[in-house]
Parts: structure tokens; C-alpha cells; sequence
């Protein structure tokens, strides 16, 4: 299970983009909104799940795309199933912990 990941700061936070690596490249649509899910965004990075973790963890802001980060987030105790919205099948969640 690998994870794609792009660490930054914004405004004195850590801020975590993550998405499950399989997802970078798709498009995904709900109506006439059009997400991209790219690599700039979302990170060049490749980590397995421990490294995934350790990133959630440090974070103050993130956001994640795909079922396998978010699973793993709401696993982790962070951020929950009432904040995540599905398009095309695909969920995505922002948490901000600041």
C-alpha cells in the first residue's frame, strides 16, 4: 500500500496532501465541478504506510483524497466519516488541527 505525499508549510502549520498513489493523474467530476488529482498537488513523495502515519500524525492541516489514506486517518483517530465527501466514488476529507 503506498500513499503519494506533498509536505508544506502554510501559515506556521504543517500542512499534508496526501492521496492514495493509484488516484494521481485521474480526474474526477460531480456535475460541472472538475477536480484533478495531480502530482504538484498531492506529491511526487511515494511512502508506505508507517511513513503515511507519521506524516498524519505531525500534521496541522491536511488534505486527503482516496479510500485508503482516509480510512487510515479516521483510523488513527483523526478527522471523521461525517467530513468526508464523495465524488465519483472517491472520498476527500480536509482537517485543520491548528
Amino acid at each position: 500500500m503506498q500513499f503519494s505525499v506533498r509536505i508544506s508549510d502554510y501559515q506556521k502549520n504543517t500542512m499534508v496532501n496526501m492521496c492514495d498513489a493509484e488516484l494521481i493523474g485521474k480526474d474526477v467530476f460531480d456535475g460541472k465541478l472538475k477536480i484533478h488529482i495531480s502530482e504538484n498537488y498531492y506529491g511526487k513523495q511515494l511512502v508506505d504506510k508507517d511513513e503515511a502515519i507519521a506524516f498524519l500524525k505531525s500534521a496541522s492541516i491536511m488534505n486527503l483524497v482516496g479510500h485508503k489514506t482516509i480510512s487510515l486517518a479516521i483510523d488513527l483517530g483523526i478527522g471523521s466519516e461525517s467530513g468526508v465527501k464523495i465524488i465519483s466514488d472517491i472520498p476527500f476529507l480536509i482537517i485543520f488541527n491548528t
